[in-house]
């Protein structure tokens, strides 16, 4: 698809210029004098590009521009303004409002154009992901449309230039993945095009092959010094210049991953001066020598322009009405948009005293003023440089820095990830002997204890008769204490196993489990009637021997806090709540207060006294500890004398 570029400028000489400049690189122009007929032409047609001149007959430029970034799609449209220099406001304006680029004429016809594709490039990569792109330089007509088509179709975009001048342009604007050149081109050859490409801080990583027609002895040695990956004869067959084309981009460095600015491109130069005369003259100096200028007349006009405009250097005279050359040096030199921007003072003035001031000031140099600018040009291109080796040292070092931090943080984390496995490994060890230790004890408790029963209960069977109605009854409270003192062993006993033994999933029906625990909790209380409503078809993925204690102590806990009401009934069920299954034991028994609910499922912590409901306080605590080996989680909702509903997870394994 032909890209199309509107070209809005009541100059007919304009129009007719950049028309066949844009459809000489390929695209379809669309000349217009006027905004209305700009505004039929963008309903007509999709527009890739705009270029607007700002004064037009019938309407101003800039509002033009709002109306096409208003349109569908008008936020990937690449507006460039085109106009005179004579008001900087004008500039200001359209970049304030959107404008892509502001271009002043008088102007180049190839600089717009190339400065238009970069700006197409740059928003399509951003939008959709780059293709390979090849800047293909070669003079040659035919042989370069004929390499241009086996390009694409290999699935590359493709830059042409017909020049090794245009083609620096080209690699300068718009970063090529890798680039073409012709050995013998009129002006710069191709090994000098690619020795420029090597000096160059952000393209010298770029894949260069170069293209000869030269059969002659040791042809490879220049282009091979000069920095060239390969040398490639154009005779071959296109497959096989492709294919040496794809084994230098696999060696090359990509020149994404360089970064930086490049010298080899136009840079962007702001000059402020008082007298029209000396700045028009010095815009025409600079230009002539490749550097687009942008032009202010007063300290104000050149911040106002900051604010919207950068650039790569600043030319500011230092005896200019207002706030003079040094004042507006410290101000641009304080603001973090203008800080690392060199910035010269230009000056009739050559004392010592006015330089020192100035470089005082911030500024980066100081410049007489003089008939003969070629010291000038020379200072501008030495700042330049510099700024641009400052950056590369720059981004080096916060490279450096990103690398060590990441090195760093990657030692710290495996550090962290060692010393938390040492403390696992360490606490595991702990609660292994912590567990083991509780089993000892509780094992070895029994002993005595059946020792205080058996002869309490003898004493009270042999000699019973002869102890007042007292002692039978402390005989009676140490039988009793031992059987409490038993069950709490059991329960100890039990809270160990189910930390210590070996955890083996299996499906497990549930509901068929949850049958078995009901039945026996009614034959081992048959004169009590409760209504146990039971879920059908109820399953887990989980340690069967296991999930009965679960069930066991829940449907235990409800038999026995729904003791004292008047219908007691107990509801065993599964939800699914965030995802997840749910099994619940709700119960209409004598509840609890959920201020304490975080006490439930701790060793020994009872919420109601031994004389209301009998227990140990371990059954919960016990729960919890089976439901976390198996990765899930239980909770207790429940009001005082309005029940209680008791609930748990257990996820699925992962496959």
């Amino acid at each position: 698809m032909i890209d199309s570029v509107l070209i809005v400028d009541d100059s007919l000489a304009v129009r007719m210029d950049l028309a066949d400049a844009f459809e000489a690189a390929g695209f379809h122009a669309i000349p217009c004098a006027t905004v209305a007929a700009a505004r039929q032409a963008a309903a007509a047609d999709t527009i890739c590009a705009a270029i607007l001149d700002v004064v037009l007959p019938d309407g101003d430029g800039v509002q033009l521009l709002e109306e096409l970034r208003a349109k569908e799609h008008g936020a990937q449209t690449v507006i460039v303004m085109l106009s005179t220099e004579a008001k900087v406001e004008d500039r200001i304006r359209g970049l304030a409002t959107g404008a892509d680029e502001y271009v002043g004429k008088p102007y180049d016809a190839g600089y717009v154009v190339g400065k238009t594709r970069a700006l197409l490039r740059a928003r399509r990569i951003a939008q959709l992901g780059a293709r390979p792109t090849v800047l293909l330089i070669d003079g040659d007509v035919t042989f370069r449309e004929a390499l241009r088509e086996a390009l694409v179709a290999a699935g590359n975009d493709v830059i042409l230039a017909g020049t090794g001048e245009e083609g620096m342009r080209m690699a300068a604007s718009q970063r090529p993945g890798a680039i073409m050149v012709d050995r013998e081109l009129p002006g710069m050859d191709g090994a000098s095009v690619i020795r420029r490409i090597r000096l160059d801080a952000s393209l010298r990583g770029t894949a260069c092959v170069l293209l000869t027609g030269s059969a002659r002895p040791n042809a490879e040695l220049r282009p091979l010094d000069a920095g060239a990956d390969a040398l490639v004869r154009k005779e071959e067959a296109l497959d096989v210049i492709l294919a040496h084309l794809a084994a230098a981009v696999r060696a090359a460095t990509s020149p994404a991953s360089l970064g930086g600015s490049t010298l080899l491109g136009p840079k962007k130069i702001l000059a402020v001066d008082d007298d029209p005369d000396y700045l028009a003259s010095l815009g025409d100096v600079l230009r002539a020598d490749g550097y687009e200028v942008v032009l202010a007349r007063s300290e104000e006009e050149a911040i106002e322009l900051l604010v919207v405009q950068d650039v790569d250097c600043i030319l500011l005279d230092l005896t200019m009405p207002g706030l003079g050359g040094n004042e507006t040096c410290r101000r641009m030199k304080g603001s973090p948009l203008v800080r690392d921007t060199p910035l010269m003072i230009l000056t009739s003035r050559s004392d010592r005293e006015a330089m020192i001031d100035s470089l005082a000031a911030g500024a980066d140099d100081y410049v007489p003023k003089s008939g003969d600018l070629t010291v000038l040009k020379a200072r501008v291109r030495a700042q330049i440089r510099r700024k641009q080796l400052e950056d590369e040292s720059r981004r080096i070092r916060d490279d450096l820095m990103k690398k060590e931090l990441e090195a760093a943080e990657s030692r710290a984390a495996r550090e962290l990830a060692e010393t938390r496995a040492a403390l696992v490994e360490e606490l595991e060890s702990k609660n292994k002997e912590l567990e083991a230790f509780s089993y000892s004890v509780s094992h070895d408790l029994r002993a005595p204890l059946r020792t205080i029963d058996g002869f309490s209960a003898a004493l009270l069977e042999n000699a019973g008769d002869q102890l007042d109605e007292g002692n039978r009854e402390h005989l009676r409270r140490v039988r009793a204490a031992a059987k409490r003192m038993g069950e709490l062993i059991d329960d100890l006993l039990e809270f160990s196993r189910v930390g210590r033994v070996e955890l083996r999933r299996t499906p497990v029906n549930v509901t068929s489990l949850v049958e078995v625990v009901v039945g026996t909790l009614r034959r081992a209380d048959a004169a009590r009637s409760v209504e146990v409503v039971i879920d059908q078809g109820m399953t887990a993925e989980g340690d069967p021997r296991l999930l009965q204690v679960v069930f066991e102590n829940l449907v235990g806990n409800a038999w026995k806090f729904t003791a004292r009401a008047d219908k007691p009934r107990i509801e065993i069920a599964s939800t699914t709540r965030d995802g997840a299954r749910v099994f619940q034991v709700r119960d209409n028994g004598a509840g609890f207060d959920m201020a304490y609910a975080q006490r439930l499922f701790t060793p020994f912590q009872r919420l109601h006294a031994e004389s209301e409901f009998p227990g140990t306080g371990i059954g919960l605590a016990t729960i919890r500890r089976i439901v976390e080996r198996h990765g899930g989680r239980a909770w207790a909702e429940g009001a005082v004398g309005a029940g209680a509903v008791l609930s748990f997870t257990i996820p699925q394994r992962k496959k």
